[in-house]
């Protein structure tokens, strides 16, 4: 994924006083910590996978929580969390599933906060 289209798009949500109003807490720096970056990228994958590339997710809107695990608050600051978000902030459409190159640039602009987080 372009790392310019990433960059350039966190920083458009980081106008946005709601998505900018989301931060790792302590917990979460260690937890992401202590597992590293590949294991937190594994999960990220799967929460994406499974709850937001079906074309009709589960509780679609709900289905991500406001914490409980650092991909959960970067899928919230990167407007990741529900397809009304993708579909808003980064123009991925509703009703279909998504491809793999969708799920693979969700997945980079998440990793890309946690590492910005992380600094």
């Amino acid at each position: 994924m372009n790392k310019e289209v990433i960059l350039k798009k966190l920083d458009e949500l980081n106008k946005s006083s709601f998505r900018s109003s989301f931060h790792l807490k302590e917990n979460d720096k260690i937890y992401l910590r202590e597992k590293g970056f590949t294991i937190i990228e594994s999960h990220a994958k799967d929460f994406v996978s499974s709850r937001l590339a079906p074309q009709n997710p589960l509780n679609d809107g709900r289905q991500t929580p406001m914490r409980g695990h650092p991909v959960f608050i970067a899928q919230h600051a990167t407007a990741t969390c529900c397809r009304n978000c993708l579909f808003k902030w980064h123009h991925i459409s509703k009703n279909k599933e998504l491809t793999l190159n969708e799920q693979n640039y969700i997945i980079s602009i998440i990793m890309t906060w946690l590492i910005k987080e992380m600094k």
